[in-house]
C-alpha cells in the first residue's frame, strides 16, 4: 500500500480493520459495503486482488474505490461516500423479506457524519429496526459532525472493558428485559427509566454518542481501532447478537503522518506559513510543481478579495486542495468549509448573498450533482447572485468514473437564469474570476479542469471583466470551423498545426460562454465554412447542444453547412491519464502519440485522409475505445 498508493494515510489506518472484519464475517455471503475509497485498500488486498493492487488506479487496473464491476466482494460501489449505510439498510430488509439470515456491515467514516444522507438512513435503520451493523471509523476523535479538529479522545482499559460489557449477549438482554418489565409499570415509569439509561450511556460514552441512540441505533464505543484483538472481540459479540435493531460500533483509529492525503484539510507544520505579499504567494504555489488551474484561480481570488470585502468563500467536498488554503490562510473569517454537505453549502451561499456579500461556492463537478435541487430552487429560480466555481471539471486522472466530472456543462446550461463559462486557458480564468465577482444580478457559474497550466506564467494578475455571451476568433481558415468550450481550446489549435500538414487550414474559435451563446460568432462560423465541429470535454446535451438547437432553429442548417460534435462518450469510462497537476499536457501528448494507432484508426474507417485521425485523437487523453468513437464522431470527408 506504501509502494503503489502515496499517499494512503487513512488506508493504513483500517488495516486492523478490515483484518477483523473480514476475521469475523464471512464475506462475500455476508455483505460488507465501504463508503470511502482509501478505506477499501486492505479490504480489496484481503479479497484476492493483492497481485493487482499494483495495478489500482491504472489504466485497465483495479478501481480506487469498491465496485460491483470488479469483485464479488465488494457488493455496492462507493466514491462519494456516505452511501453504503443506505444502500446497506436496503439490503438488510430485502434480506428480512427473503428469509435469508446474512450479516450486512457498513463501514463510514467521521468525514460521511457531515453529510445528511447518513442521519437520514440512521433515522430509518432506526424505525425499522433492520438487524445490520454499521461500524463508525473515526480519525478525527469526535463524534460531532464538524469539519474542524477536535482534542482526542482517549481510548483507556476503562472505556475498552465498557465496550466489551456493551455489546456483549447478556448485557443487551439485560437492556432489552429492563425496557420491557418498565412497559409494564405504566407509560411515566417507562420514560423514567428510559431516561435513566440514556443518562447512563451518556456519562460512560463519548460526547454525541446519544445521537445515535436517538436515532434508534445500539452504541458499542468507542474501541481502539487498532487493536486487533478488542476489534474482534466485539464484533465477535455483535455477529452473534439474535435480537432485531442496528448497532453502531464506534471505532478511533490512528492516521500515520499526514502527507496531504484524500481527506486532508490542514496545511501541515512544517510548511511554510501564510504568505504576506503576491511575489510569496507565486513561491509558495509553484514549489518545484507544475502550476495548476487551481493555483491560478486562488491567486485571482485573493486578488480581488483583497479589494472588496464582500467577497467570500464557502468550500463544499471532500477534503480542501493545498492552493485553496492559501485564502483560507488570508482570510480566515471570510472562508467556510462544510466537507460533503454541498447541499448545504449551496443554500448557505444563498443566504450570505442575500445579505449582501458575495459568495464564491467552490465544488468540484462530481460533487455538485448532489446539490443539483439547491441549486435549481434555491439559486437559479430566485435569480440569486451565487458564483459557483465548478473544479475538477471533465476528465480528473486515476480517481476514475466516480470522481469525473462530465456532466456540469449539461446540468448547469438548462437553467434558465444561470450564466455558464469555461476558460480556455489560465488568462482567462482570471478574467472569468473578476467577471463573477461583477455579476450581481443573477448566478454565474465557471468550470476549469484539474490539470496543469497552458503557460508557464508566473505574473499575479488582476482580471478584466469579460462581455457576457462573446467569444473570439484564434484562429482564421477556410472550410473547417472548430468551436471549442474550456481548455479543450488548445487541443483545436493544436489539431489545426496537423491539419495545416495535410493543406487544409481551419478556424479555430473559441466559445466561452455556453450561456449565453455568442449568435453572431456562431452565425459568421457557419456563413464562412462548410463544417463546424464543436469540441467539449463534457457529455451529450452540453455546448454542442446548445449551438445544436440554436443554429437549426436560425435556419442555417438548411444550407451548406455540416455540423458534428466532439463530446465525451455515452458512457461512464474514463481513462485515467489525464494530465494532473504534476504531468502536464505536452507529457501527455507524447505519451499518447502512436502512430501505429493512428494507422489502425485509418485502416478500421478507411479513411482516405490521416487529417480526420488527427482532428479525433489530438483532443482528449482517452482509451482506445474511445479515441475510436471520437474518430468515428469527427469523420469529415471533403
Amino acid at each position: 500500500m506504501s509502494r503503489k498508493c502515496q499517499p494512503c494515510n487513512t488506508g493504513h489506518s483500517v488495516v486492523e480493520l478490515a483484518i477483523a472484519i473480514h476475521y469475523v464475517f464471512n464475506a462475500p455471503m455476508d455483505k460488507i459495503l465501504w463508503d470511502a475509497g482509501q478505506h477499501t485498500y486492505a479490504h480489496k488486498i484481503l479479497t484476492g486482488r493483492r497481485s493487482l493492487f499494483h495495478t489500482i488506479k491504472q489504466r485497465k487496473g483495479l478501481s480506487g474505490f469498491t465496485s460491483r464491476f470488479e469483485s464479488e466482494y465488494d457488493p455496492f460501489g462507493a466514491g462519494h461516500g456516505c452511501n453504503s449505510l443506505s444502500a446497506g439498510l436496503g439490503m438488510a430488509v430485502a434480506r428480512d423479506l427473503g428469509g435469508r439470515k446474512n450479516r450486512i456491515v457498513t463501514v463510514i467514516s467521521n468525514w460521511t457524519t457531515m453529510a445528511g444522507q447518513v442521519y437520514e438512513a440512521m433515522g430509518h435503520a432506526g424505525f425499522l429496526d433492520s438487524n445490520m451493523v454499521v461500524i463508525l471509523n473515526d480519525s478525527r476523535h469526535t463524534l460531532l459532525p464538524k469539519a474542524d479538529s477536535q482534542s482526542k479522545m482517549s481510548i483507556n482499559a476503562l472505556s475498552s472493558a465498557l465496550s466489551k460489557v456493551q455489546s456483549s449477549k447478556g448485557f443487551r438482554k439485560f437492556r432489552e428485559a429492563a425496557k420491557g418489565l418498565s412497559k409494564w409499570f405504566g407509560k411515566g415509569m417507562h420514560e423514567f427509566a428510559a431516561k435513566i439509561d440514556e443518562y447512563a450511556r451518556g456519562m460512560i460514552g463519548p460526547h454525541g454518542a446519544t445521537l445515535f441512540e436517538e436515532l434508534g441505533l445500539y452504541y458499542i464505543g468507542p474501541i481502539d481501532g487498532n487493536n486487533i484483538d478488542d476489534l474482534i472481540c466485539v464484533l465477535k459479540e455483535v455477529s452473534t447478537l439474535d435480537s432485531t435493531g442496528p448497532v453502531l460500533v464506534h471505532v478511533i483509529t490512528e492516521n500515520e503522518k499526514d502527507s496531504g492525503g484524500e481527506f486532508n484539510s490542514e496545511i501541515t507544520p512544517d510548511e511554510e506559513g501564510p504568505p504576506d505579499s503576491s511575489q510569496d504567494i507565486l513561491k509558495f504555489l509553484e514549489n518545484g510543481l507544475s502550476r495548476t488551474y487551481n493555483d491560478c484561480f486562488v491567486e485571482s481570488l485573493i486578488a480581488e478579495a483583497e479589494n472588496d470585502k464582500h467577497i467570500v468563500v464557502v468550500h463544499g467536498g471532500m477534503g480542501i486542495d493545498r492552493s485553496i488554503q492559501l485564502f483560507q490562510s488570508r482570510f480566515p473569517d471570510r472562508f467556510f468549509d462544510l466537507g460533503i454537505a454541498e447541499q448545504h453549502a449551496v443554500t448557505f451561499s444563498a443566504g450570505l448573498a442575500c445579505g449582501g456579500l458575495k459568495p464564491f461556492c467552490i465544488i468540484p463537478s462530481t460533487f455538485l450533482q448532489r446539490a443539483y435541487d439547491q441549486i435549481v430552487e434555491d439559486v437559479d429560480m430566485q435569480k440569486i447572485p451565487v458564483r459557483f466555481a465548478i473544479t475538477s471539471a471533465g476528465l480528473v486522472g486515476s480517481e476514475g468514473p466516480t470522481n469525473s466530472g462530465p456532466f456540469d456543462i449539461t446540468f448547469m446550461s438548462c437553467l434558465p437564469n444561470m450564466i455558464v463559462m469555461s476558460p480556455s486557458n489560465e488568462d482567462e480564468l482570471i478574467d472569468m474570476v473578476a467577471t463573477a465577482a461583477m455579476v450581481e444580478d443573477r448566478p454565474i457559474c465557471f468550470r476549469y479542469p484539474k490539470g496543469a497550466i497552458v503557460g508557464t506564467s508566473g505574473t499575479l494578475a488582476y482580471g478584466n471583466p469579460l462581455e457576457i455571451g462573446k467569444g473570439e476568433i484564434l484562429a482564421e481558415g477556410k472550410e473547417i470551423a472548430f468551436l471549442g468550450y474550456g481548455d479543450v481550446v488548445q487541443r483545436c489549435l493544436i489539431a489545426r498545426s496537423l491539419l495545416f500538414n495535410f493543406g487544409i487550414q481551419a478556424t479555430v474559435a473559441n466559445a466561452r460562454f455556453c450561456k449565453p451563446l455568442d449568435i453572431d460568432l456562431i452565425r459568421m462560423l457557419c456563413q464562412q465554412h462548410d463544417f463546424l465541429i464543436t469540441v467539449e470535454e463534457g457529455t451529450v446535451g452540453g455546448f454542442g447542444s446548445h449551438v445544436s438547437q440554436f443554429i437549426s432553429l436560425d435556419g442555417l442548417l438548411d444550407g451548406k453547412i455540416k455540423w458534428r460534435p466532439i463530446v465525451l462518450p455515452d458512457s461512464n469510462r474514463t481513462d485515467p491519464f489525464r494530465a494532473t497537476p504534476r504531468r502536464t499536457f505536452v507529457d501527455e501528448v507524447r505519451r499518447k502519440n502512436e502512430l501505429e494507432k493512428n494507422e489502425k484508426l485509418c485502416s478500421k474507417f478507411e479513411l482516405v485522409e490521416d487529417s480526420q485521425i488527427a482532428v479525433s485523437w489530438i483532443f482528449f487523453s482517452l482509451s482506445e475505445e474511445t479515441e475510436i468513437a471520437m474518430a468515428d464522431t469527427a469523420c469529415v470527408h471533403h
